[in-house]
Order: C-alpha cells, then sequence, then structure tokens
C-alpha cells in the first residue's frame, strides 16, 4: 500500500506543479512507481509538463463516470520510467467531488508506492477535492508575507479535513531578493510565520521550470532539480539534513 501526498498552496504562482512533477520525477529515479494526479479540472498542466499531452484520451472524469477504466486514464510519463499521469478533465464541469476521491485514492495507492495530488491554487471546492483523500501534504510557498499568510488558511483547512501531516517546501527562493524586500529578518522567522515545520528549500531555477514546461527531464544536477531530490528523499524518511539557515 502507498501513501498519498497532496502538494498544495493558499496562493498560485508559487510553483506548485513544477515541484510536483520534480518530486515525481526524484521518487521515480530512485525506483519508485510514482502516480501524479493532476486535480485542476479544466486548467490542467500537468500532461505538458510530463511530455504526455498529445497522447491523451481520457481523464479522471472518463474514470469516475465509468467512460474508462482507471489503466486506460493513466499514461506513463516521458523520459522516466515508473513515473505515471492521471490528468485532470479538461472542462472545470468535471471536476470531481471530494466524496468521490475520498474512494478512489485509496484505490490508486494500493498499485503505486506514491501517489501525488496536485491542488489548484486557492482554497476552493478543487483543493478540497485534492485534500480529502491524501495522508499528508506539502504546502507549497515562496517567501513572502501575502504567500505565507495563505499558509495558515491552507493549515486551518487540513485540519478540518483531517490530514495533520504537514510539512513546508519554500520555493523559488532568491537570497539577494529575500534580503533585499527585508520582510522577513531570517527563514527561521517565515517558518515560525507560517506554522508549518520547513522540509525543502528549493531554490530559484528558471532552467527546471523551462524544462517542465517544454515537457522535458531537467537536468539532474541542476539547483532546483537537487533541492526536490532531496525533498523526495525526505518523503521517504531518509534523515537529510535541511541547509544551513
Amino acid at each position: 500500500m502507498g501513501i498519498a501526498t497532496v502538494i498544495t498552496s493558499g496562493k498560485g504562482g508559487v510553483g506548485k506543479s513544477t515541484v510536483a512533477v520534480g518530486i515525481g520525477r526524484a521518487l521515480a529515479q530512485r525506483g519508485r512507481r510514482v502516480l501524479l494526479v493532476d486535480c485542476d479540472a479544466g486548467l490542467r498542466s500537468l500532461d505538458r509538463m510530463t511530455g504526455v499531452e498529445e497522447q491523451l484520451v481520457f481523464d479522471m472524469a472518463d474514470v469516475v463516470c465509468g467512460r474508462c477504466s482507471p489503466a486506460e486514464a493513466i499514461y506513463p510519463c516521458a523520459g522516466e520510467e515508473g513515473l505515471f499521469l492521471l490528468p485532470a478533465p479538461s472542462s472545470s464541469e468535471g471536476m470531481v467531488s471530494p466524496g468521490v476521491m475520498r474512494k478512489l485514492v485509496p484505490l490508486l495507492t494500493r498499485y503505486y508506492d506514491h501517489v501525488l495530488l496536485d491542488s489548484p491554487a486557492g482554497v476552493g471546492s478543487g483543493f478540497r477535492s485534492a485534500a480529502c483523500g491524501a495522508d499528508r501534504a506539502l504546502i507549497v510557498c515562496t517567501p513572502d508575507p501575502v504567500c505565507v499568510r495563505g499558509v495558515g488558511v491552507v493549515t486551518a483547512l487540513l485540519d478540518k479535513l483531517g490530514t495533520d501531516q504537514r510539512r513546508l517546501v519554500l520555493n523559488r527562493f532568491s537570497g539577494g531578493l529575500f534580503r533585499s524586500t527585508g520582510a522577513y529578518q531570517d527563514l527561521d522567522a517565515v517558518i515560525d510565520a507560517s506554522g508549518v515545520r520547513l522540509m525543502g528549500l528549493v531554490p530559484e531555477d528558471p532552467a527546471l521550470a523551462a524544462a517542465f514546461l517544454r515537457g522535458k527531464r531537467a537536468q539532474e544536477r541542476s539547483p532546483g532539480m537537487k533541492a526536490l531530490s532531496r525533498v523526495a528523499g525526505r518523503l521517504e524518511g531518509e534523515a537529510i539534513p535541511l541547509p544551513e539557515l
């Protein structure tokens, strides 16, 4: 039996889907069977980011409505053995309800070591559908006050859904920009304000995002991919030290 992790954020534009794909690829490189589940009905992006856009015939809504079997709507991702995608519905009308997701996600974890649920931005009904079936949550945040404030909102909602295993991933971090804004004294202050323990610090890496947007593998030695690989190791219980703050 695998484990389901929702990857979410309280605000759009933080690179959440990039984090989801990067962690998925890193886990697959460790020999795990990994399923990415795109929960952003109507605005799906993981099909393009994983190089399977041209192959799509069925999606999650087709599975739920009985138009196909789950296996027919799950696609192997380009360039990464062991990584698969269940795409989101192409229309927002196809959004899968929280009640159905609570039944679907446990079925998926029977066949995969990791099920990574990429939540839509914000905290609406799409967030609830993505999070309700998860065993744990990674909250992606950039180190700015607006985004950090959103972490508190997400945390409160996860509490209501019973998802009490939560960790923070600070993404798109630039030391120079962070120091120049002066919004926080240091990264410890960001973590304290978020109220969630840190699991990863991912540096700003335009090449990483650009590769995924083209549906290509990122360079494994790129700063962003190396950071996401460390997050993947921590998700598997490895004692990988966090960077000095």
